[in-house]
């Protein structure tokens, strides 16, 4: 993977979140006690700091809400499954057929699990979460549900955040498949 492969998120630079040794900081949301492993470090989010997080020395989580939390860039399918092909395959046609023609998959750190970015644009935030909800309620009717979505109202801001990812699943751009319709 390479820092342009990363590019394809759009995220905020401006600050990233490093993970924490131990259980982290304990939080109670919603009636549910979380734990934070994540803290927020309020420095630049670096090639230097990219590359050592792709060697595996340190782990970098990014956040998606943007400025100052009122938009995303991305509604991201966080999957956590044991059949990856499967899972993509009907996402992939869920996508389409919903009218996205931008969206990458990324391997997270444990193999198997996948990251699905849909590439959105500026949109406020509580479009963005309208929108991860129903996509996630259209794929479960095909899929057993085995996804977190984000951004999502059921945890709190700070922990709309993903960890870098490793490698590029797979990616489409555009509408080169509409052809062969």
């Amino acid at each position: 993977m390479t820092e342009m492969d990363l590019k394809l998120i759009k995220m905020d630079t401006s600050h990233y979140y490093g993970r924490v040794n131990g259980m982290g900081k304990k939080i109670n949301h919603m009636g549910r006690i979380l734990y934070d492993k994540y803290e927020k470090i309020d420095a630049t989010l670096t090639s230097m700091i990219i590359n050592k997080h792709f060697r595996k020395e340190i782990i970098v989580a990014h956040s998606l809400l943007l400025g100052k939390g009122t938009k995303v860039e991305n509604i991201v399918f966080d999957y956590n499954g044991r059949n990856p092909e499967r899972f993509y395959h009907r996402a992939q046609l869920l996508l389409r057929e919903e009218g996205f023609l931008n969206f990458t998959a990324f391997c997270s750190k444990t193999p198997g699990h996948l990251h699905l970015y849909i590439h959105k644009g500026h949109t406020e935030i509580n479009e963005g979460k309208r929108l991860a909800k129903t996509l996630s309620l259209k794929l479960s009717q095909h899929c057993p549900k085995e996804w977190k979505m984000f951004p999502s109202d059921e945890l709190p801001p700070n922990f709309n955040i993903l960890a870098l990812p490793y490698e590029v699943y797979a990616k489409e751009r555009g509408s080169a498949w509409a052809r062969h319709m």
